[in-house]
């Protein structure tokens, strides 16, 4: 990813309201890790607001301190109190007062710190981190960023947790009308999901959206010499977006040509399930929960696996996305086995890096056998994945990427980026 013609910015104090911070084991709270450091290096003051660590649910202690202070890295986080659901597969309410209590709060910590800070960055889903941004726009205009990765009111309706037509689809489109409307900038993280927007939203300024890809840290993410093991791996939420029954079920095929194991890293509203799947499928032998692991570990997870799993459920709702562990993955120089369709396929394509089969266990199974039949396929596309997020998606450059944006909020003169 590059810029052309973007001068120097100088320094700035940058709010980042994020619904996820590590320890919080997610995609977005390592990328808001990664970004907030970058940012850091690059000579800003940058604070991140976040709730207590509460994802995946159940998985952490609670606390109710009204708020919590720590240094990390050069970064000031602020953890503020909300509700921390302690089950693994909330209740809606329990949910909602998750996704509420926190910017709700966030409004009250802005209204005594608002002069301590230049902009804010609202980082979404869910779509009410933004109530910070909106306020602060209004009330003590700031500059306002939108980081949107996720059209979270399409995906909550193709995934069932939405009926669409109903009040609360309503009230959240006009919420969000209103807030492209006056964020100084709309950052998405491909151009797929930055032209959907456009498209639902006729009121939205194009010059407002600039790609903020995701990406992946490649210092931190790379090929560790280890000794390869007859495994794949996943490694993320076990949510209801990605396919993961579907790779589950591809083992029964698997296994009857050649001994491999699945290895799912994590947690997430489905793990429950998909245990019993496997149970009831006889597979326990072949797929392996290991639960929430260490970050530090993941590099090494990665190097010693075969093959990297992003299987994304196939719903026009979802192909904008690009999964953080597809990057991830590339960046430790193994090639990847996803599904769906749009980014993750363009993905696959362009970085030479991975494969997309068709979602279905049958389909799954033979892209896997394919690729294990051919050892000197692998290789090359591990290194052509390597040397592609290297280029064009390193979260170093990303961050440099945003400081400019921000920085030129209004100028008018800083060009959309792109992969070249």
């Amino acid at each position: 990813m590059r810029i052309r013609g973007a001068g120097d910015v100088s320094s700035m104090r940058i709010l980042i309201i994020s619904q996820h911070f590590p320890p919080d084991r997610s995609g977005n709270a390592s990328r808001i890790f990664d970004m907030s450091n970058h940012l850091q290096k690059l000579g800003d003051e940058v604070t991140i607001l976040a709730p207590y660590p509460s994802f995946p649910p159940g998985s952490f202690e609670r606390k109710w301190a009204i708020s919590e202070f720590k240094m990390i890295d050069g970064v000031n986080l602020i953890n503020l109190l909300s509700w921390q659901p302690a089950s693994e597969d909330p209740s809606f309410l329990s949910r909602m007062a998750y996704y509420l209590s926190f910017p709700l709060h966030t409004l009250l910590w802005i209204t005594f710190n608002s002069r301590k800070f230049d902009v804010i960055m609202t980082s979404a889903p869910p779509i009410f981190t933004g109530f910070g941004g909106l306020f602060s726009k209004i009330l003590f205009k700031k500059k306002w960023c939108m980081d949107v990765r996720d059209l979270w009111i399409d995906a909550s309706i193709s995934l069932g947790f939405l009926k669409k037509g109903s009040f609360f689809e309503k009230i959240s489109r006009s919420y969000e009308r209103i807030c492209y409307a006056k964020a100084d900038m709309i950052g998405v993280t491909t151009q797929e999901l930055g032209q959907r927007i456009l498209r639902t939203y006729e009121n939205v300024d194009e010059n407002k959206i600039r790609v903020i890809s995701n990406g992946v840290d490649t210092e931190f993410f790379y090929p560790v010499e280890v000794e390869k093991k007859r495994q794949i791996i996943y490694a993320g939420n076990i949510g209801h977006a990605q396919d993961l029954e579907n790779v589950i079920l591809s083992m029964k095929g698997i296994i009857e040509h050649t001994d491999l194991k699945f290895l799912i890293v994590g947690d997430g509203d489905i793990k429950t399930p998909l245990e019993a799947l496997t149970k009831r499928e006889e597979l326990s032998d072949n797929v392996e929960f290991t639960g929430l692991v260490a970050r530090e570990d993941i590099p090494r997870m990665f190097s010693e696996s075969l093959i990297g799993i992003a299987a994304l459920k196939k719903m026009p709702s979802l192909e904008y996305a690009v999964p953080t562990k597809a990057y991830e993955y590339m960046a430790c120089g193994i090639p990847f086995v996803g599904c769906g369709n749009g980014e993750i396929r363009s993905l696959a394509e362009k970085s030479g890096g991975g494969i997309i089969a068709d979602n279905s266990a049958d389909a799954i199974a033979d892209t896997i056998l394919d690729l294990l039949d051919n050892p000197e396929r692998m290789s090359e596309m591990g290194v052509h994945g390597r040397e592609f997020v290297k280029e064009y998606y390193d979260r170093k450059q990303i961050a440099t990427n945003l400081k400019t944006y921000i920085g030129n909020i209004g100028s008018g003169g800083v060009e959309h980026a792109r992969i070249q």
